[in-house]
């Protein structure tokens, strides 16, 4: 359906419905069986080694579950898919225990949106003004040690506040979000959240309401990958989403040497 990019793939971005208010994950209404469910719409783009974007796996299924995901997984391996470096999705545990076993040593990076309302969702309407600004420090700080230094203060306030339980979440989860630090600064705005996924399933989203309910799986299947390719296709000739470059200057190394055929950056 999708061919590989014929370059090696570094970061791969997945947005997925870890609560369904906020979530970019995309839903359509089709008609099985006589009966009329949910079924899920699984997009995985990639930032290839040139540093342009590309969507390169569409699935329709049941459920977001972890066998999904390995299913998934195992299929862009078999295509080819290699040289993973970075995942940036939310929360979801399925996809990140999939993550853990097909794509090893590939960083995480937890979509900072997602996990910051999710954080102001245990405190008040009167709290989120003062705990979205600690976060925003926490997530605008130049490099990891400072970062960790600010998340340190300000568990400690919240938790001499009473709220233990805001303050163990920062101090258990916040990491996670701070894996785009090791990244160049001009790339962190970009890999940071899963905004750019969010963006696509919108658009899937405005096309498809007109369809209403789908007559069956298949239909979808072909509506939504016609739109994706179209995406893809923008993408491709458009604009440099990430300057490649500048990832090899931040790490002092020179650039490798790397067989075309391979895949790099990947995104979903």
């Amino acid at each position: 359906m999708f061919g590989l990019p014929r370059q090696r793939v570094s970061i791969f971005f997945f947005a997925v419905a870890e609560d369904r208010a906020f979530s970019g994950a995309r839903y359509e209404k089709v008609r099985i069986d006589g009966r009329v469910v949910s079924q899920e719409v699984l997009i995985v783009s990639a930032v290839r080694e040139d540093g342009m974007r590309e969507i390169i796996a569409l699935e329709v299924a049941d459920t977001e579950s972890e066998a999904t995901y390995h299913e998934l997984f195992r299929s862009l391996k078999r295509r080819g898919l290699s040289g993973v470096e970075l995942v940036v999705s939310d929360d979801h545990e399925g996809l990140k225990a999939a993550d853990c076993r097909h794509f090893q040593g590939a960083a995480h990076q937890r979509c900072q949106v997602h996990y910051s309302r999710n954080l102001l969702g245990m405190v008040g309407a009167s709290k989120r003004k003062e705990l979205g600004a600690e976060l925003r420090a926490i997530f605008a700080a130049p490099n990891r040690e400072q970062a960790l230094r600010i998340l340190s203060s300000v568990a400690d306030r919240w938790r001499s506040k009473g709220n233990e339980k805001v303050a163990c979440h920062i101090e258990e989860h916040i990491e996670e979000c701070l894996t785009c630090l090791a990244f160049p600064e001009s790339h962190r705005r970009r890999i940071r959240t899963t905004n750019s996924r969010e963006r696509v399933n919108q658009e899937i989203k405005r096309r498809t309401r007109v369809v209403r309910i789908f007559p069956n799986r298949e239909s979808c299947l072909r509506l939504v990958t016609a739109l994706a390719v179209e995406v893809s296709e923008e993408w491709v000739t458009g604009r440099r989403y990430l300057d490649m470059e500048e990832l090899g200057e931040h790490r002092g190394l020179e650039e490798p040497v790397v067989d075309s055929e391979e895949a790099m950056i990947m995104e979903s």
